[in-house]
């Protein structure tokens, strides 16, 4: 047992336990364990309760299989504390120790005061010449904030269920995913109570919950929530980090989200979500820190063990690899960086409830020395995991590394983004010529980047906007990007957005402009919702949001992001229902959420008897030359499914010896993208398995009209309709009279 003194303070101490990493609550006390391989000696660092005295410096003896650790009596959840990591200052050999320095604990769940850009904060002198090379020996721990004991029973809700014992457990092909931000989506909503506006408790309340619900989403997928830091360059510009994909800490949930300043909030709105019945994944950054690069600040990571926690150059270890584009990249090749994101994760899984996760620049965390492996002890761990491999996966497949875009080559159980949907939707809507080959592949689940490897059409994350870039109302109304306000001279951003203004660029009161703009966001939420594969509405685009041109938004924390519910209208309400309907209809037919790919007739698929048919504004079956035709801009898709015919037992007197499984069922889907109006003939079709044909098609939707109802609901098979200039239908056709 060692006693510490420092201020008339006593506190006993003993080895304690490497395991768990982290700090945590004990009968008696609190146990220590922070992994450094490189490190020559730890203090542990406890202040008083609002952090700014330093009551005791504790060193840590004990060490085990690279972790230090103690156990102190005596303290309890709420107690401060940090660490001084010693160790040798030897920037081009990979060591950045600095003792001067107090270090944030990369497992703390909470955090103790708000981060401020001073220059105590790097661990280098940023007044030498030599740069990083200099040691800085100016003490930060007034300024730095720290980190707090976190114990389970503050974690406990009363009068919830706790968020991992109600989840909704949605199965993908039903999944609609709808990105947002906790802040932006509450901050401006009367109806959210003002303390609790852009916070988790706001999203926790029952008007936002009840309005996703009437929308029809199913899983609300989280901007990051994992506590971030601004970067040195925007607050000197007098903004900051609005998206926060600039992650500091991956256990602690940030800090300006919550009311009260504690992490159960996260929780309780977690729960509260899954008691609307709703999912609730996030979006994580485990491919880089907020320490940047080689230059940048010593908060954490890089003190405590800066080679073990980052990948550095080889040839100069004063470097970083830079494969995410931020400075730095994760080392999750390291066994103990690979713990500490895979314990993360678990954490917010199981503590926290959460249903899923949208990693961010994902190639970086299967990366291996020779390259990305999609074999590789990140994804195998994942796998494996009893809590993880029981959550949606969805991966950002591309980062700007050597070999970074990897669209379709993840593992069996994930899902991607696919931006190669996204743009190709845009071109089709847009008349691109030659892009309806590829148009076809893409609403058809996308079959040629997927299934190759046994993976369903919900492997592909559809979407035609999401926070970077373009919301839909933005791209419809502006040709260019416009992000002056970003301070970058224009130059950030997407340059490729496949936009169209309709004639002029930004507002406009031109009434046929405005039709034509909304009738384009129908076709383009209509072929999202229909497609095959998972799809991912934007938060706002169903309220016409704008972030006027600026496609780059991520350091505006203000009215360009946040949501205006008092500015909806008419026409923006009238979008929303549409969406609903849409969503209904996706309900309705169970063709639009095929577990399976739809092959065409010529490659039967035996276990569902389900086949997709194409077709020319004729009514006939596309050809090859068809396909090949440049400014052909019109197209029919049909998916098909017909009765199973099997034998039953003769013991089962409910239905004949040779009895069907399943509905007749027959969706056509129209597209024109082109500037004319098209004449397309109803195709008569094939007979079912019992021989029987179509009598007629009922229409469910027409973009052409605003509020997306058909004028004329019924057809007759193989007459010819009028298929508006840039506008689409859906048809299901009936078998009988009812």
């Amino acid at each position: 047992m060692n006693l510490v003194f420092i201020d008339k303070k006593r506190f006993e101490t003993s080895e304690g336990r490497p395991y768990p990493i982290g700090a945590t609550c004990y009968e008696g006390g609190v146990n220590f364990a922070l992994f450094s391989a490189h490190a020559t000696a730890v203090e542990l660092c406890l202040f008083d309760e609002i952090g700014r005295e330093e009551l005791a410096r504790i060193p840590m003896q004990g060490r085990t299989d690279q972790v230090w650790h103690v156990f102190v009596e005596g303290i309890a959840e709420a107690t401060v504390y940090g660490y001084r990591v010693h160790g040798p200052y030897e920037p081009q050999r990979g060591h950045r120790f600095n003792p001067n320095k107090l270090m944030l604990d990369p497992y703390a769940r909470k955090i103790e005061g708000m981060y401020r850009w001073t220059p105590g904060v790097f661990g280098y002198d940023p007044e030498s010449p030599h740069e990083d090379l200099v040691m800085d020996r100016k003490d930060n721990a007034s300024d730095m904030p720290k980190s707090v004991v976190v114990s389970q029973r503050e974690m406990y809700l009363d009068d919830l269920p706790e968020p991992s014992l109600n989840k909704p457990y949605i199965p993908y092909n039903q999944t609609v995913l709808y990105e947002t931000h906790v802040k932006g989506f509450t901050q401006l909503n009367l109806k959210v109570p003002s303390a609790e506006r852009g916070s988790y408790l706001g999203m926790a309340n029952p008007a936002v919950l009840n309005y996703l619900k009437s929308l029809g989403v199913t899983s609300i997928e989280l901007m990051p929530v994992q506590g971030f830091i601004d970067e040195h360059f925007l607050v000197t510009n007098g903004l900051s980090n609005y998206w926060g994909y600039n992650s500091l800490q991956f256990f602690a949930p940030h800090q300006g989200y919550q009311c009260t300043g504690h992490p159960v909030e996260f929780k309780r709105m977690v729960s509260a979500i899954h008691e609307a019945g709703l999912e609730v994944i996030l979006d994580v950054v485990y491919n880089h820190t907020a320490e940047g690069n080689h230059l940048g600040p010593t908060l954490s990571f890089r003190g405590i063990d800066n080679a073990s926690y980052y990948t550095l150059q080889s040839h100069d270890q004063r470097f970083y690899a830079n494969d995410t584009g931020c400075g730095n990249t994760l080392n999750l090749r390291h066994p103990r960086v690979l713990q500490m994101v895979v314990d993360s994760l678990r954490y917010w899984a199981s503590d926290m409830g959460v249903d899923g996760f949208r990693f961010d620049l994902a190639t970086v965390l299967g990366r291996e020395s020779y390259g990305f492996d999609p074999g590789s002890g990140f994804f195998d761990v994942l796998r494996q995991d009893p809590i993880l491999a029981q959550c949606k996966l969805i991966a950002e497949p591309w980062d700007i590394g050597p070999g970074g875009y990897q669209l379709g080559n993840y593992p069996s159980g994930w899902s991607e983004w696919n931006d190669r949907y996204r743009d190709t939707c845009r071109r089709f809507w847009n008349a691109e010529p030659g892009v309806l080959p590829e148009f076809a592949r893409r609403i058809h689940g996308s079959s040629d980047l997927f299934e190759h490897s046994g993976r369903a059409p919900s492997s592909s994350i559809n979407f035609i906007a999401s926070h970077d870039g373009f919301t839909l109302h933005d791209l419809v109304s502006y040709k260019e990007k416009h992000n002056e306000l970003n301070k970058e001279q224009n130059r950030d951003g997407h340059h490729a957005n496949f936009s169209d203004n309709f004639g002029e660029e930004g507002p406009t009161k031109d009434l046929k402009i405005i039709a034509d703009r909304q009738r384009q966001k129908r076709n383009m939420l209509a072929t999202l919702i229909l497609s095959q594969g998972t799809p991912m509405l934007l938060a706002g685009d169903e309220l016409g949001r704008t972030q006027k041109g600026n496609n780059n938004a991520y350091c505006q924390d203000n009215e360009l992001n946040w949501l205006n519910w008092q500015e909806i209208n008419e026409d923006d309400q009238q979008l929303q229902k549409f969406i609903s309907y849409l969503l209904q209809i996706r309900r309705d037919h169970p063709l639009l959420t095929s577990k399976r790919y739809i092959h065409r007739p010529d490659e039967p698929d035996n276990d569902i008897k389900c086949v997709v048919r194409w077709v020319n504004a004729g009514g006939e079956e596309m050809r090859e030359s068809n396909w090949t035709e440049q400014h052909v801009n019109t197209l029919g898709w049909i998916l098909e499914q017909y009765p199973v015919m099997c034998t039953l037992p003769a013991e089962d007197s409910t239905r004949n010896l040779h009895g069907h499984f399943g509905e007749k069922s027959r969706i056509l889907i129209l597209f024109n993208s082109g500037p004319i109006d098209i004449d397309f003939k109803l195709p008569v079709g094939t007979p079912d398995a019992d021989g029987v044909e179509a009598l007629y098609w009922r229409c469910l939707l027409d973009t052409y009209e605003s509020d997306g109802l058909p004028k004329l609901a019924l057809q007759a098979k193989g007459v010819i309709i009028p298929l508006r200039a840039r506008s689409m239908q859906m048809l299901v056709a009936k078998f009988d009279n009812s």
